[in-house]
């Protein structure tokens, strides 16, 4: 491995990513590598890691090389693997057209949740197909102190309980993961999203993101959090063939969310480059093995 490895710093409505282009899938990175480049005061910051791959040199998206020639390996701030993350996806297309790998229009990219397709706009906003929701039967309760709520259980590829309160202070200081039960909703954890309305096809949300903690954005949270407030406002855009569309604000800004008749679900929303440097490899070889 050189002694420097390259980076760069991103975010997409201030859900912020370290950024590591690795086309040939050479550079190393356990958990606890990825834990310290994310850490705030030790290392450059994020709440997660956006491991830049070509989908060939990774066992993972092997088979999704031919449908998308990058794979994003999405790592949470604490170093665990997750399977989607939506504003990555968003910046990770930005990365791509930075270092001139794609140009504005369309594009696919390989995750964990499977091939995701990407416009990238003139104006600068990214928009990414991000699939199709699966409801999950059985009733969801969060909590967070003496208060509990009804969740609705949405999975975005990844797993999300959503619930409707009457002010965001309600979710707390969600620096701990809120309570859920049945536990065997999630058993591998759940990103909680807490949700209020502020007008006609308008919420906004806090977050508690599994792995990370409160983030100041979540995409498929988002997504997410449409579908489900879509669901209790009585639309259905799959029964009753029209579009439904959301804005949903977030701590770091608003992103747009729509649920097409065919049930896929499209998020737009800005994602800005905002640095790029070297990481000093003795230093993460020396803060992986602390």
């Amino acid at each position: 491995m050189s002694t420097r490895i390259p980076f760069l710093k991103g975010h997409g409505t201030e859900n912020d990513f370290v950024i590591v282009p690795d086309p040939e899938n050479a550079v190393d990175l356990p958990p606890a590598a990825v834990a310290a480049l994310c850490d705030r005061r030790a290392g450059i910051g994020g709440d997660g890691l956006l491991h830049v791959v070509r989908s060939a040199a990774h066992p993972e998206a092997k088979g999704m090389a031919a449908e998308a020639e990058w794979f994003m390996d999405y790592r949470n701030g604490d170093g665990s693997i997750a399977e989607m993350c939506g504003n990555g996806v968003r910046v990770f297309a930005r990365y791509l057209q930075r270092a001139g790998h794609v140009s504005e229009g369309d594009l696919a990219v390989a995750t964990r949740g499977g091939v995701k397709t990407v416009h990238i706009a003139k104006d600068g906003d990214v928009t990414v197909g991000m699939g199709k929701a699966v409801l999950p039967e059985g009733d969801v309760t969060v909590s967070v102190g003496e208060r509990s709520w009804p969740a609705r259980n949405v999975n975005m590829g990844n797993p999300h309980a959503v619930a409707f309160v009457d002010d965001l202070s309600h979710a707390g200081d969600l620096l701990s993961p809120p309570p859920f039960s049945p536990a065997a909703a999630y058993p591998d954890g759940v990103n909680v999203e807490f949700v209020v309305d502020r007008g006609p096809g308008h919420v906004a949300l806090r977050v508690h993101e599994r792995g990370a903690g409160e983030t100041r954005s979540c995409g498929t949270g988002a997504c997410a959090v449409a579908v489900a407030t879509a669901r209790r406002d009585g639309a259905d855009p799959t029964a009753t063939g029209t579009p439904a569309t959301y804005t949903v604000d977030v701590l770091g800004g608003t992103l747009v969310i729509t649920e097409r008749p065919d049930g896929e679900i499209e998020m737009t929303g800005p994602a800005v480059i905002v640095a790029e440097g070297e990481i000093d490899a003795d230093w993460l070889d020396t803060a992986t093995r602390a």
